[in-house]
């Protein structure tokens, strides 16, 4: 038997960023919060000293910062004829584990989605004809651009984001991303100072006739204070963004934007290393009464709330869900149900060059550090043609140089010896890379569900991942690697090689942490898990917060879009559920 508590007029699930935001905002609107993390209490001025910090072998391999296995591990198929089974190690993403997050060790990349992304099965109708989706399981968000750009820029005042706008109010600006959406503002930080590699990224890419523009970035070009006071850092540029935490205080993180105000709060509570079970509903199943979590002392607690938010990872989310029994489970078979429907992922490119005498010093790096061309990016360019939609970015980004991770070496190279030490040496400082970082449309196939056969250390059964990428995005990445093959010409490298997409995804290396879908958000409760407000159809009293919102993955990072929900279903509470409980849009 749980050991009951005292009632709170909200639960938090997670504590990362979009926990820390709905906490916030809700106990500036006077209610009594307790949030429960499942991993323990991460504090930047101690847990990420910048007289340790930078320790790539226990960070960036040894993944100390990451979710492990067997904490939560999952089970991974491409197809439903296959049998998943359960990963061993975290490889093609990475979880964060403990307060902040996956916001922790993120690299900053901050993009806001575009117009045509939150329209985008009505967008792309009216452009192309229903028929240029057949095959896809596109839908619209619910929400529109208008009613959302204020939270995007909510966040980005938070984060101090560094960056030049390219629209202001419909008015295209120099310098910018001229395919942007407009925005009401100026970013609250110029740019990141561009390395070298960057710099002549953005010269070839200008002479080709495209448009790049400063990669918009949470490491902040210069000292900032933040809409709740808190003073952050400039970016050192040390190249140990990915991976690890900012003990400069210059990258954006929960602990670096919020929670010094957050955790002196007196109507404010935090439990670390605390694992929530499930959420606990009425006889009838329409209002969530509490949540089971076994505490650090592992004493089972039911704690008893007004409102339960839902503020853990992507994945995460849609599990709780699927064990709390809130929705209806997808069936990939008849298409009905809503839990775990439109599981999207990334869907990526890259091209490697090699020089002679370039000294292109990777070591001087930031994690969201670079210049980009949207050119074919979502719809701005014309796919009538094309037998895809969607696109990407493409960047040169020049994260870091570490010594382990970093040792490009020309192909035919020795993998081992004196001969391979040369080889890196050679390499080390005359290469450089761009990406391409690609849109990912849902279909039928692919979805989340609980795995039949394997369990946690709980007894709850796993999260199932089928997954692969889909004929539409494996032809648009090939297109765009046929781009790339283009970009890369004018550098007249010693060496260039460009990547192809196949079918197929393999869930051992690592290639994005940008999960997205699974209780997707809409206008119709047929087709979304909860409705524009990111408020559950089936329980108006939980709230689901997060990527798992998505109802696709455009070609960008999804923090920036992850953190405007948030703000967006934190006004949505404080302003309209607090006075009038219950549904806020009819079903």
């Amino acid at each position: 038997m749980a050991k009951l508590l005292p009632r709170k007029d909200a639960v938090i699930i997670g504590l990362g960023w979009t926990g820390s935001i709905m906490a916030q905002q809700l106990t500036d609107a006077g209610l009594n919060v307790v949030a429960i993390e499942r991993g323990p209490w991460r504090d930047t001025a101690t847990d990420f000293n910048i007289a340790y910090m930078q320790d790539e072998l226990r960070y960036a391999v040894r993944k100390d910062l990451f979710l492990q296995p067997h904490v939560e591990a999952m089970t991974m198929r491409n197809d439903m004829r296959q049998t998943a089974l359960p990963m061993r190690d975290y490889g093609s993403f990475l979880p964060g584990h403990g307060v902040g997050g996956a916001g922790v060790h993120w690299n900053g990349q901050t993009w806001r989605f575009w117009d045509s992304d939150f329209s985008i099965r009505t967008h792309l109708t009216q452009r192309y004809g229903a028929a240029k989706l057949k095959n896809l399981q596109l839908q619209d968000w619910g929400v529109t651009w208008n009613e959302i750009e204020h939270s995007f820029d909510t966040f980005e005042y938070l984060c101090g984001v560094s960056g030049k706008a390219g629209n202001l109010k419909g008015r295209l600006q120099p310098g910018g991303n001229v395919f942007e959406s407009p925005r009401s503002r100026e970013y609250p930080n110029p740019p990141l100072k561009m390395p070298y590699t960057s710099t002549l990224f953005a010269q070839k890419m200008t002479e080709l006739g495209y448009h790049p523009f400063p990669l918009p970035s949470s490491n902040l070009s210069q000292a900032y204070v933040n809409p709740l006071g808190i003073r952050m850092g400039q970016c050192s540029y040390c190249g140990f963004c990915e991976r690890f935490g900012c003990g400069n205080y210059s990258k954006a993180s929960a602990q670096t934007t919020i929670l010094p105000v957050l955790m002196k709060k007196p109507n404010f509570e935090l439990r670390t290393e605390c694992e929530v079970l499930k959420v606990n509903l009425m006889p009838d199943g329409k209002m969530a009464k509490s949540v089971t979590y076994i505490g650090a002392d592992g004493v089972e607690y039911e704690q008893p709330g007004d409102v339960v938010l839902i503020c853990a990872y992507g994945l995460m989310n849609v599990r709780l869900m699927m064990l709390s029994k809130i929705g209806t489970q997808y069936d990939p078979a008849t298409g009905k149900g809503t839990l775990g429907r439109n599981y999207c992922y990334q869907t990526s490119a890259g091209a490697r060059m090699m020089f002679e005498g370039k000294h292109l010093n990777p070591f001087i790096g930031a994690g969201a550090l670079g210049q980009v061309v949207d050119d074919f990016n979502g719809d701005a360019f014309d796919h009538s043609k094309l037998d895809f939609v969607g696109g990407a970015g493409v960047a040169c980004n020049v994260s870091n140089g570490r010594p382990i991770g970093n040792r490009p070496t020309l192909p035919g190279s020795p993998r081992w010896g004196a001969k391979w030490k040369q080889a890196t040496v050679d390499g080390y400082n005359n290469s450089m890379g761009i990406g391409s970082q690609g849109s990912s449309y849902p279909v039928r196939e692919n979805y989340l569900d609980l795995d039949p056969t394997y369990t946690d250390r709980h007894g709850r059964p796993l999260l199932r991942i089928t997954f692969d990428f889909p004929d539409n995005d494996v032809a648009m990445s090939n297109y765009m690697s046929d781009q790339m093959e283009k970009m890369v010409r004018p550098f007249n490298a010693k060496f260039a090689a460009v990547s192809r997409l196949k079918k197929g995804w393999n869930s051992v290396p690592y290639q994005s942490t940008h999960n997205t879908g699974g209780a997707v958000m809409g206008g119709d409760p047929k087709t979304s898990a909860v409705n524009k407000y990111l408020q559950s159809w089936d329980v108006p009293n939980v709230f689901v917060i997060g990527a798992s919102a998505f109802a696709h993955n455009a070609g960008m990072n999804p923090t920036g879009t992850v953190g405007a929900l948030a703000f967006w279903a934190a006004d949505a509470i404080t302003t309209q559920y607090l006075k009038s409980p219950g549904a806020l849009v009819p079903a």
